[in-house]
């Protein structure tokens, strides 16, 4: 028979940052190819009750995260590290703690879920690991300096992973979206949004199902000599 990749049924898989944006789109992918979905996230909102299992939780702490994995009712196959936070401002005006708290969530949290799957998965001999990176993590942005930084460090743990697990039957991959039109971009000023499309090569911005559906993909049985790969879902904004 055939393999069907985008067959998840009994599959566990952990979605960091799945309350909102992206995250919420990725989650809802993988729910209804048959996953079972687990939502890690700080908070979330009314509308998220009965979707996926939800849990309350700050990435950035290593102890919680450990102690939140090992309560689940079996190893995650999948984790897509999606959580990330942005407090911008220009290198000259950003504070210790603008700086720290985006790095904290954005690549202690991806090193601490990352840790805490892996020993199962490797002991399994398979899993899928998915981080959302961004295209200015590869480039930089103006008054990003901390987001560009947690982002492309983002890029090396995927790398450095991809060669420690993936004799292990782990897969390890990034995916770097540029501006996606989530709930959340669609309230930028029109400038913001009218520059970030004058970048594209195709005349429109992504969407967070487009994203959803890269991350299928890579998470997919299909796609097992893919790993220390950053896929770009850009529209062609950073060529």
């Amino acid at each position: 028979m055939p393999i069907d990749p985008y067959d998840f049924t009994g599959r566990t898989v952990v979605v960091t940052g799945g309350a909102r944006g992206i995250g919420r789109a990725i989650a809802h992918a993988f729910a209804a190819v048959g996953a079972d979905v687990h939502v890690f996230d700080r908070d979330f909102g009314e509308d998220m009750a009965g979707a996926f299992t939800l849990h309350q939780i700050d990435i950035a702490d290593g102890q919680s995260v450990g102690q939140s994995v090992a309560t689940l009712p079996k190893p995650p196959s999948v984790l897509v590290n999606n959580a990330g936070i942005t407090r911008d401002r220009s290198l000259a005006k950003m504070s210790d703690d603008e700086w720290g708290d985006v790095l904290a969530v954005n690549l202690t949290g991806a090193f601490n879920m990352l840790r805490a799957v892996a020993p199962a998965m490797t002991q399994a001999g398979y899993g899928r690991i998915i981080n959302i990176t961004s295209i200015n993590g590869m480039r930089g942005k103006f008054g990003q300096a901390n987001y560009a930084a947690s982002k492309a460090g983002l890029i090396g743990l995927t790398k450095t992973a991809a060669r420690e697990l993936g004799g292990k039957g782990v897969t390890v991959n990034a995916v770097a979206p540029g501006m996606v039109m989530t709930e959340m971009a669609k309230e930028l000023p029109i400038e913001i949004l009218d520059r970030a499309l004058a970048e594209t090569v195709t005349g429109r911005l992504a969407t967070p199902e487009e994203v959803a559906a890269c991350v299928l993909f890579l998470a997919g049985e299909t796609s097992g000599s893919i790993t220390g790969q950053v896929l770009q879902v850009d529209s062609g904004q950073y060529l």
